[in-house]
Formats: structure tokens, sequence, C-alpha cells
């Protein structure tokens, strides 16, 4: 089966009604802006029905409209720059409440990843990681923060982490050159996607590192090189990059990790607390110091 969704279009339009060349013209035209609107919204564009819409993504090999709609998304994935994403965000929210609107997106997002997420590369990364002489963290631009946040309690259970967050060559290579097959890689990149993550997962894959992509689409250009996949759902039309769903798959991954070596991990956390209390890294709630002092 073709995948590619304009040579589809190509293949099928000799055999096209009427309203489906309309359809497919307008595709062809403005697929941009078609990716992110409804059956019934596409055919009152074209000026036509919404069961017309519905017959032309199965007419070109479709199983149902949703799955045309999510190939012209595929198609943009990385094509959508930031004043489309506003006009995308502000056309989807409209009138609507904004805050129940951003959250129930987020929230079917999540829903999404349980949904998506492979179960069997999710247990392999949490071994991987936990097997691993050194673990590298990459993720750069606004990908960066939760690859920080990764990288934080990754080297606070285990000591071995080195984060990448530039998109320079010299800082990442620098930092990247002593990785071996001892270790693990884990890539997180999101539209629009970094070419430098691609060219560190490749790099890592080479020097025959366990290679882990966090992205959103088998088609992501960072899962040609990685050993496991894990699809968490972003939102490339947001007007921000929306990464709740990627957020919460590591928050798994770390408690994964946590059940897994739970004694080792609580050993590691309790010699922590001492040095945290030792050392007054947190400030003590003035209640509760006040109840010390009572009872003492």
């Amino acid at each position: 089966m073709v995948n590619n969704l304009l040579v589809r279009i190509d293949l099928c339009r000799k055999d096209f009604s009427k309203g489906q060349r309309k359809i497919a013209d307008y595709i062809e035209e403005h697929y941009d802006t078609a990716a992110f609107m409804t059956a019934a919204k596409l055919g009152e564009v074209v000026g036509v029905s919404e069961s017309t819409v519905v017959r032309f993504a199965t007419q070109i090999g479709y199983d149902g409209f949703p799955y045309l709609q999510k190939a012209m998304q595929e198609m943009i994935r990385d094509k959508l720059n930031s004043v489309q994403r506003i006009e995308v965000t502000t056309g989807r929210i409209g009138d609507s409440d904004v805050v129940e609107s951003v959250l129930n997106q987020d929230i079917d997002k999540i829903r999404r990843t349980i949904d998506e997420v492979s179960r069997e590369d999710f247990k392999q990364t949490v071994n991987a990681i936990i097997n691993a002489q050194d673990i590298y963290v990459f993720g750069v631009k606004s990908a960066s923060y939760i690859a920080n946040f990764f990288a934080y309690y990754l080297d606070l259970i285990f000591g071995n982490v080195h984060i990448l967050n530039s998109t320079s060559k010299t800082t990442t290579y620098e930092k990247l050159f002593r990785i071996t097959d001892k270790d693990v890689m884990i890539g997180i990149s999101f539209p629009r996607y970094s070419q430098m993550a691609v060219d560190a997962m490749n790099f890592a894959h080479e020097r025959g590192a366990e290679v882990v992509a966090i992205t959103d689409s088998m088609v992501a250009p960072v899962v040609k090189d990685a050993d496991e996949v894990l699809l968490a759902r972003s939102d490339i039309a947001s007007v921000v990059d929306t990464l709740v769903a990627p957020l919460s798959l590591i928050n798994a991954l770390l408690v994964a990790i946590v059940i897994e070596q739970k004694e080792d991990i609580k050993k590691t956390f309790t010699d922590l607390e001492e040095v945290w209390k030792e050392q007054n890294v947190y400030a003590v709630n003035r209640s509760e110091d006040d109840q010390v002092n009572r009872n003492e």
C-alpha cells in the first residue's frame, strides 16, 4: 500500500467523482489547514457533504476520515511554523473556555499515550537504564526541560548520568564521544525535530550503545536508530509545545525503575536525606519547628 497521501490521490484521481476531485484539489493546496478540520468542516469549506469526505478517505485507501486526517498531519509535522500554530490554536478554541479546552486536550494526549506506548519497549528501556554503565539523556529546545527533569532524578538514583542539551555539535560530541556498548542513550525529540538529535542518536547507535527514542510518531527521524521507541503524544498545532504526555511517560519510567531497584534506591535516598538534613538544604516549616521546640 502506498503511504504517501499525495501519491494516493494521484493514483485514484481518474476514479473520483466531481465532489471528490474538489476535496483532492483542496487537500493538495491546503493540507496544512485541512489537517485540523473535522470531516464536516472540510466538507463545508469545499462545498460537499460530510459523507462525501468520508467516502473520499476510503476511496484512497484509508480506514475512515481519522486516518486521512492523521496522514495530513504527518505531512506537516515538521513544517508548521509558530505563526501557523497561533492561527490553528485560535481557530480550535474560538470562544470556548481556554482552561477547559487546553486541559481536556492534554488529558486526551495522555489517554492516547496509554493506548499507544509499547509495554515491551517500556520494560526493555527500564532494564537498559538499570544495567547501563553510563546513561546519556539528549533533549534540546523545549524538550530540554523534560530531559533535564529526567536526568536530574536518574542522577540522584544512579550517579552516572550525562545530560546533552545543546544544539552545538562541538558541545554534544565532547560529551558523547566516550559512549560505548555498555551505555544507554535516551533521545527525547518532538516536532519540530532537531537535526542534532538525529545525529546524536546515530552516533550512539554506531558506537553500540542501547538507543531509546522518546518521541511522538514512528515516522519521527530519531526512530531509525532506536532499539526501543516510546511514543508519547504531543500537539504540533499548539501555540506552545505540549509535552504533558511525554513528561507523564518519563514519570512512569522513573517509578518503574524505583520499583525494580527499591532496596538500593531506599539506601541511596536515606543517605541523601542525611546529607540534606546536615547541610540544611531544605527550609523547615516554621509551625513544625515550633512544635519540635515545644515537645523538647
